[in-house]
């Protein structure tokens, strides 16, 4: 596994936010390709795997690109059906990296412990080429760090500590510093805090590429001129004063029913119930678009 120290965070242009068409995706990740990023994060829950599979088509080398995927799975069954959904919607024979999806603590790792069995089994067939977890939580980093099963961890971590969910930075870095110590790959989801710090680009990126415990970072791009910043940002170590687009925004339509589902799947606290109505709290909102998954009649969109 060699991946670039950017990697191409694909929600962005997934439906749950841009919702871009697979073929108009595929050719700006092929842009990216060839502008030097190798590394490419998606998940089950984007629902974009197609955009690999258009891809391909456009003739980048499967075995010139890491993928890292993620997933919900908890048990033997959901573990294989997650696999085979991703292998045969990228259409691809192996998944470079496969991490369980949220998790928070050694108790969440138990009670997925035996897909994690599962997939070690098919890490040792060479289907999967490494596994790990995604978290917002210090205590989600500190529970893989001590699994030797799990090689990679996808944390949350910005200047600013947004999303750390029971933590500060401080925190966050003490236990991803531990886990490099253990040997582990880390790489950082939110550097930009979900667009709260595209007015401090230059700081936030300075601080997550200062941190020799990242070994690369995760960013949404939608544009090539994003693509473009990025990659002379971290790539070529020249940083521009601001980032190019401005940040988007949670946007709730008012005939919102007041279900309270996405207040319930929000790990942030960035949502609540007001007068029977969803309502967000942008200076708590990542952007990670999930509440969007719990809203059955497409109510929340990003603008």
């Amino acid at each position: 596994m060699n991946p670039s120290r950017l990697c191409m965070g694909t929600l962005t242009l997934s439906p749950l936010q841009k919702d871009v068409p697979a073929e108009e995706a595929a050719l700006l990740m092929e842009y990216a390709f060839r502008s030097g990023i190798t590394f490419f994060d998606t998940a089950e829950l984007y629902a974009n795997y197609s955009f690999f599979k258009e891809l391909w088509k456009l003739g980048v080398p499967r075995g010139d690109i890491v993928v890292s995927t993620k997933c919900y799975a908890y048990s033997r069954e959901t573990a294989e059906r997650s696999l085979d959904k991703a292998l045969r919607e990228m259409n691809t024979d192996y998944i470079d990296i496969f991490l369980l999806h949220e998790q928070e603590s050694v108790h969440t790792l138990r009670g997925h412990a035996e897909a994690i069995d599962t997939f070690w089994k098919y890490k040792e067939q060479g289907v999967i080429g490494s596994i790990g977890i995604s978290t917002h939580y210090v205590a989600g980093v500190k529970a893989a760090c001590n699994d030797e099963r799990l090689h990679v961890i996808h944390p949350i971590i910005n200047v600013a500590g947004i999303g750390i969910v029971d933590g500060t930075t401080s925190d966050m870095i003490a236990a991803m510093e531990e886990a490099k110590k253990k040997g582990k790959f880390l790489f950082a989801m939110k550097a930009l805090g979900g667009g709260h710090l595209l007015k401090r680009y230059r700081e936030a990126l300075e601080f997550i590429l200062s941190l020799r415990c990242v070994d690369a970072l995760a960013v949404g791009m939608a544009s090539k001129s994003e693509i473009d910043a990025n990659v002379q940002a971290v790539l070529h170590n020249r940083l521009p004063t601001k980032a190019v687009e401005s940040r988007k925004r949670i946007f709730i339509e008012p005939y919102c029913v007041g279900c309270g589902k996405c207040v319930r799947r929000c790990q942030h606290g960035a949502l609540s119930l007001q007068n029977n109505k969803a309502v967000v709290d942008h200076s708590r909102c990542v952007l990670c678009s999930y509440c969007v998954t719990a809203c059955a009649d497409f109510y929340i969109k990003v603008i």
